[in-house]
């Protein structure tokens, strides 16, 4: 299924959710209306006659009810019209599938260099790049520039040996006058592999399967230019 129908299947999801939600609220709110038509008619049978209900007091209570509908049905339409948005900006968000997204989040290894573009403090003089594994352990530790010119990270343990194709982290140490000022998680640049609508939110899925929200990219690059 292309992005096209797999946009148009989301939308007619949406509609029927919708739909459904808006139905089971009519419902909900012509059964309260009954019962409140009852509960009104029972207090006027038994109510004391030396001493009867004020009729203002009737229809405060009418009013009263009939504005709760109201903002029943009005947020039943504002949940919609949230619904529809979203599934807009999926549609925009499609366009980026293919291309590679400058984040910070876990990003996949396929045996081709990763871009990395770390932000040391200006104070600091010296930083190390720490690389994590999947499951958190450290499998390599490298001194850089202290500088915010992207670079280029091979894949390789501290022996030289080039690491598995998997997910990996990446960290910079900052150090100034040899003493530790920060540790960042790098932004790497990962491939979108797809966009997802979760509820209200648009994700997009990254190569090796780590989800970001749309907001967290700084950047994006065609990888065929590179």
């Amino acid at each position: 299924m292309d992005i096209s129908q797999t946009t148009q299947a989301a939308s007619a999801a949406q509609v029927a959710t919708k739909t459904a939600q808006s139905t089971a609220s009519e419902a909900m709110i012509s059964s309260d209306f009954e019962t409140f038509l009852k509960m009104l008619t029972a207090q006027m049978e038994n109510q004391d006659p030396l001493n009867p209900i004020e009729s203002t007091d009737y229809a405060v209570q009418l009013a009263t009810f009939s504005g709760v509908e109201q903002q029943v049905q009005t947020n039943d339409l504002l949940k919609g019209l949230a619904g529809q948005l979203g599934l807009m900006g999926m549609s925009d968000l499609a366009g980026w599938v293919g291309m590679e997204a400058r984040v910070a989040a876990p990003t996949y290894f396929d045996g081709s260099p990763v871009t990395l573009s770390p932000t040391p403090p200006s104070t600091a003089d010296q930083a190390v790049l720490v690389v994590r594994d999947r499951s958190g352990a450290e499998v390599s530790r490298t001194p850089v520039p202290a500088s915010s010119d992207p670079m280029e990270w091979a894949g390789m343990d501290p022996y030289g040996n080039p690491l598995p194709k998997d997910t990996y982290t990446f960290e910079l140490e900052s150090y100034g006058n040899g003493y530790l000022l920060s540790t960042e998680p790098v932004k790497a640049y990962s491939l979108i592999t797809e966009t997802q609508m979760r509820g209200t939110e648009m994700v997009l899925v990254l190569e090796g399967g780590a989800t970001i929200e749309a907001d967290a990219v700084s950047a994006l690059r065609d990888p065929s230019l590179r």
